[in-house]
């Protein structure tokens, strides 16, 4: 299994409840998280992307240079990087970090506009991701490349620096979202590790059968997809003094952002973590729902809650459906990637 934090390139500061410290987004405080990953059991941390935030692959290569071990997960989108531009840089950074860049691709909603971008409709936008993931492994694993697609092309293309190639490493893994059904028949063909979100475990389990069945029914060439769980996990000694403050958490976030009007999401993915408020606060043994209520989204809209042991228990039934990849977090940030993991993680193990 692979455990993954999460580290918040952001411009302001107090992320999803976050410590609102000075210099939060500075060098000194992102290297900080970087390394006490590596000292806490952590392979790596996953950094999130959007136009507005610090350039995440310029975070993830200056993170690299100043750690050992630790593995940027980095968050990239097609649209904003060009296929052949792309596979070099991280081609690069994977070289001179002797092999640990994550790749996460992302189709989801952004300002586009803002950086000259332009995407059609859903089916449009994934089979344009689909070319992407496509042109880019031809690009780390074979020479002098022409490739016509209907969104991007190249010719006589070929990436001057290589990945680092290792037993069952090709080249760097390609992490992948999306819940929808142009989303998933990506995936299925394409990426190298599906992620979902804080889903109960029917769903979890539902989503891993269809996947399988795509993969089947629209031939894979690659390994057999594998899968991870993005998750807030609120570990506290006990689970009463868990479930204390994972209420009066969300109590705070009521009182400042108020009831959540639904409606506005639009992505599949995010649609189905707020509709599992409707089938009750606590589903399975810990998950909890509320904080989607109040302003919590993304990874942040469902919390595992408890004792290390009942977190634990918690994601191995997952990892008996078959997830993998664990990438976790919670707030404030720098004190939880120590407290899970000494106190988690050894379970887990």
């Amino acid at each position: 299994m692979t455990f993954l934090w999460y580290i918040p390139n952001q411009v302001d500061p107090g992320h999803r409840g976050d410590d609102a410290v000075q210099g939060h987004n500075s060098i000194e405080r992102l290297t900080e998280l970087a390394r006490l990953t590596e000292n806490h059991g952590w392979s790596g941390a996953l950094l999130g992307t959007g136009w507005g935030r610090p350039d995440t692959f310029t975070v993830a290569t200056a993170l690299g240079a100043r750690t050992t071990t630790f593995q940027p997960l980095a968050a990239i989108r097609p649209g904003y990087w060009h296929p052949a531009h792309f596979a070099s840089a991280a081609s690069t950074l994977d070289q001179l970090t002797g092999g640990r860049l994550l790749v996460n691709i992302v189709s989801g909603q952004d300002n586009l506009a803002a950086y000259g971008d332009s995407e059609g409709d859903q089916p449009q936008r994934y089979a344009r991701t689909k070319e992407f993931l496509q042109l880019v492994r031809r690009l780390w694993t074979e020479e002098d490349v022409t490739f016509a697609g209907e969104y991007f092309s190249v010719t006589g293309s070929t990436v001057a620096t290589r990945p680092v190639v290792r037993d069952g490493r090709p080249h760097p893994r390609l992490y992948f979202g999306g819940a929808s059904d142009a989303a998933q028949r990506v995936a299925a063909t394409d990426a190298d590790v599906q992620l979902f979100w804080g889903e109960p475990l029917d769903g979890v389990a539902a989503r891993i059968a269809r996947l399988r069945e795509l993969e089947n029914e629209l031939g894979r060439e690659h390994p057999p997809l594998e899968f991870g769980l993005r998750i807030t996990t609120l570990v506290r000694d006990t689970t009463e003094e868990a479930w204390t403050d994972a209420e009066a958490k969300v109590a705070k976030m009521a009182e400042t952002h108020g009831s959540r009007d639904k409606r506005w999401f639009k992505a599949v993915g995010q649609q189905r973590l707020l509709d599992l408020a409707e089938r009750g606060e606590v589903l399975d043994d810990n998950l909890y729902t509320a904080p989607g209520k109040y302003g919590g989204g993304g990874a942040g809209t469902t919390w595992l809650v408890g004792s290390p042991d009942d977190v634990a228990k918690s994601l191995n039934k997952y990892r008996d459906l078959g997830i993998t990849h664990f990438i976790l977090s919670d707030t404030p940030y720098r004190e939880e990637i120590i407290r899970i993991g000494d106190q988690l993680l050894p379970l887990l193990s």
